[in-house]
């Protein structure tokens, strides 16, 4: 290759990835010595709006030109991008968030690393780039989503260095799209639970999610928790849920699901009567301030309106399960219903020394579900004559197949 020729190099996440073994989804490329003018003249289409993106003609795989950053204005949006064939490798690695994020590969396997990411990859280790980093409030988020991802802890400086931008208002900035987008795909990862830790570390918690950040400290019912706080029982429920491999609807339930327990009076603790309700109604104003998509709202006040007593199942008379399946509409939605459980096992195993406990109520639920909605409601409805009783013949009905189920399971 000539040397006046674009130079291209691999870097970010799939040197990182294997680096460490891991497989590697897609790649990003750095294009250096070039313009756009030239790539579009060999073939790359134009996608980037805020800086010069394009997309090789064959792959597909995005190729951005080498550039630097200034910060004009506060939020993650205010930027200026500079782009020019003379903008170095060693320019665009500085302006990138964590070492293990700036190396670079070249076309002959040779790594570019002038910042030690190597050495913080072997230890396990996130350390910012550069004092660029307190410029971007998402970085936090997705520092947090490293920590979760890898089990990575932060540099000394470079917490510190988070502290000071919450505290200079920067994740105060933040659109609720995109702390959503950071926040589930931290939910997604193996260890989801060190996302919203390492938040809570910074001080960024109380900023993004407040409702959660005052469950820790608070007591737990003693008689089913006495050695965790709610905080601590909201994190190992959510973790359980990664270790099954649950749905994002379920984890962020898992997340959602005792939220009332943070704001229970004073004078009752520790016990928190009337919890669910109280979580129900703070989910509701979490989920419009974050724009929490509807399937994972729905379900996430399902599990902290109807867990408790999903916890009691035997306890629950025919009738009471029937009006639970009408509450969570398992005539249309059967699907859901399962999702509920795998949420409510989760709860039921957050507790120290109870994480490989069996859930028995899935099982005894799972059965009355398939009873019920074994009720033929077409022939109740041909066979009645009175119109106006369809409705209550048929909850009649899948009440006593309820009941011939659960007196089954004794």
């Amino acid at each position: 290759m000539r040397s006046d020729e674009p130079q291209i190099y691999c870097v970010g996440g799939a040197v990182r990835d294997r680096l460490l073994g891991l497989p590697v989804k897609d790649h990003d490329w750095v294009v250096v010595g070039s313009s756009p003018e030239q790539m579009e003249a060999r073939g790359f289409k134009a996608v980037g709006s805020d800086f010069p993106v394009f997309l090789h003609p064959k792959t597909h795989e995005e190729y951005a030109l080498a550039r630097t950053e200034r910060k004009v204005a506060q939020g993650y949006k205010g930027f200026t991008v500079y782009t020019s064939p003379d903008v170095t490798l060693e320019q665009d690695l500085l302006r990138r968030d964590f070492t293990v994020n700036a190396i670079a590969q070249d076309a002959d396997g040779n790594l570019i690393d002038p910042h030690g990411g190597q050495a913080d990859l072997k230890a396990g280790v996130l350390r910012h780039v550069s004092e660029a980093f307190a410029e971007d409030p998402v970085r936090i988020l997705r520092g947090a989503r490293f920590a979760a991802r890898f089990g990575f802890t932060f540099a000394p400086e470079t917490l510190e260095l988070m502290r000071t931008m919450v505290r200079a208002g920067e994740v105060d900035a933040l659109v609720a799209e995109r702390v959503w987008q950071e926040l589930s795909r931290g939910l997604m990862e193996q260890h989801p639970s060190r996302f919203f830790t390492t938040l809570r570390e910074c001080g960024a918690l109380q900023k993004i999610l407040p409702e959660l950040d005052v469950m820790f400290g608070v007591p737990q019912n003693p008689t089913y928790h006495p050695e965790i706080d709610c905080g601590v029982h909201a994190m190992m429920v959510l973790d359980d849920t990664a270790k099954h491999g649950y749905p994002l609807e379920v984890r962020f339930a898992a997340l959602g699901h005792d939220l009332g327990k943070g704001n229970t009076p004073a004078d009752i603790l520790p016990r928190h009567i009337g919890h669910e309700m109280r979580s129900v109604d703070l989910l509701k104003g979490v989920c419009e301030r974050l724009r929490v998509p509807a399937e994972c709202r729905d379900l996430a006040a399902l599990v902290a309106r109807y867990h408790g007593n999903i916890h009691r199942a035997k306890e629950l008379r025919a009738d009471t399960i029937v009006k639970l399946f009408d509450s969570c509409d398992l005539w249309r939605k059967p699907e859901r219903f399962a999702l509920i459980l795998q949420a409510c096992e989760s709860d039921a195993r957050g507790r120290t020394g109870h994480e490989n406990d069996a859930y028995p109520q899935t099982a005894y639920f799972l059965r009355c579900a398939a009873a019920a909605q074994a009720v033929n409601a077409g022939d109740i409805a041909r066979a009645c004559a009175d119109k106006m009783l369809i409705a209550d013949k048929v909850r009649e009905a899948r009440i006593a197949a309820v009941e011939r189920a659960t007196m089954s399971t004794d």
